[in-house]
């Protein structure tokens, strides 16, 4: 078996919900022992959060970002589960929380705490917006982010209501952002030899997704408009419809290109100085593009793709989920994770990275709930007799 690149760190998964989750799943996937931490009883919301689930009653919203991992049960607002907290903190490499800024510190298991413990501890908090601030006390979503970003500003149609995206978009950057900050604090303690606390929110992670069009704002001072499918930098680039009423996506992103599509569609509009070059199609858009619409019209989807991709334009059709999942060169990389080997049901979207000497292994399903809770007390060091008076007080 392949080595992993995470072999050997331990973390402690305190958060719930997605944005979390999916950081501590990727640092499971790369090979670190993962811990999580849930209510007895109850567990992280999101194993309630269903239909649909799987055949052994697993929520498919779980499921997304959950594998991989052990499930302990603890309460946490318990002086006995404060202690067996502590002691975990103090055996593992990286502590992951998504309570509210100073949540966790009128239990003791704060970073200012556990540090005092552990000082190699990497202590990753993810809030909505920050340890620090104004607003850092409120609580954050994703769908709220999205708006106060300004990132639904500019998301939907021009004339209609703005948008959220379709997946909870800022929780899964914020996560990546936090897997980022934790692997750049593991390196940074090979030379220090001490941890840190890393601090992401959902309102930093959704205003750096702003990317150019935020950039657009900065140099020019005006407020990006919402272009619908179109792009605020770029002519054509968008969604056009087809006979059949069926749509594509054509990615036109330079002048050459362009060329190629006045070619297919049987136009001559790069020779019209309004359309020559690509800042005269983004000042005369309006004008170009009913023109390009009204040709698109005349065929089929699928023979537009076959012939601006014979021409080397950038197109593309606007698959479902189930044809996005069956497309042979998502099954050929792996894209979707089936746990029948270990006698589960569960089916799961894979994981994009591909490394060629420690390759992501997917170990174990989603585990039930509070599943390794004696195993892992266990190997803390207590016995059962210790483990049974906690089951009856509730504390695990």
């Amino acid at each position: 078996m392949n080595p992993t690149a995470l072999n050997g760190i331990k973390v402690l998964d305190l958060s719930r919900v997605l944005a979390g989750p999916s950081c501590t799943q990727i640092l499971a996937d790369l090979g670190a022992e993962v811990i999580k931490v849930e209510r007895p009883g109850a567990g992280d919301e999101t194993r309630q959060w269903s239909p649909p689930a799987f055949a052994d009653g697993t929520a498919a919203y779980f499921s997304t970002v959950n594998r991989n991992k052990q499930s302990v049960t603890l309460n946490v607002a318990t002086p006995e589960g404060q202690a067996i907290v502590r002691q975990m903190a103090a055996e593992a490499d990286v502590l992951v929380e998504n309570y509210k800024v100073g949540g966790l510190k009128k239990y003791g298991l704060d970073y200012d705490s556990l540090k005092q413990i552990n000082p190699r501890l990497i202590y990753a908090s993810l809030t909505g917006f920050g340890q620090t601030g104004p607003d850092a006390a409120k609580p954050g979503y994703d769908y709220i982010i999205q708006g106060l970003s300004g990132l639904m500003s500019i998301t939907g149609p021009t004339d209609g209501l703005p948008h959220k995206v379709g997946v909870a978009v800022v929780d899964l950057f914020a996560g990546l952002q936090l897997t980022i900050g934790i692997q750049a604090a593991l390196l940074a303690r090979q030379h220090t030899g001490v941890g840190q606390h890393v601090d992401v929110s959902l309102l930093d992670s959704a205003i750096t997704m702003l990317a150019n069009v935020g950039m657009n704002h900065l140099a020019s001072g005006e407020v990006p408009p919402r272009l619908g499918n179109a792009h605020p930098n770029i002519v054509p680039y968008q969604v056009f419809e087809t006979a059949g009423e069926q749509h594509l996506i054509l990615a036109c992103g330079n002048d050459k290109q362009f060329a190629a599509v006045c070619d297919v569609l049987g136009g001559s509009w790069n020779q019209d100085e309004r359309f020559a070059t690509n800042p005269q199609r983004v000042r005369n858009r309006d004008l170009l593009v009913p023109e390009l619409a009204q040709v698109f019209l005349q065929k089929g989807r699928d023979e537009w793709l076959e012939a601006l991709e014979a021409a080397q334009v950038p197109c593309g059709a606007i698959n479902n989920i189930a044809e996005a999942l069956q497309m042979p060169q998502a099954q050929h990389r792996e894209m979707v994770v089936d746990f029948a080997a270990q006698g589960s049901p569960i089916r799961m979207l894979g994981n994009p990275v591909k490394l060629s000497a420690t390759p992501v292994r997917y170990d174990s399903p989603p585990p039930q709930l509070g599943e390794h809770t004696e195993a892992v007390l266990r190997r803390l060091g207590h016995d059962d007799g210790q483990i049974a008076q906690w089951r009856e007080q509730g504390v695990i």
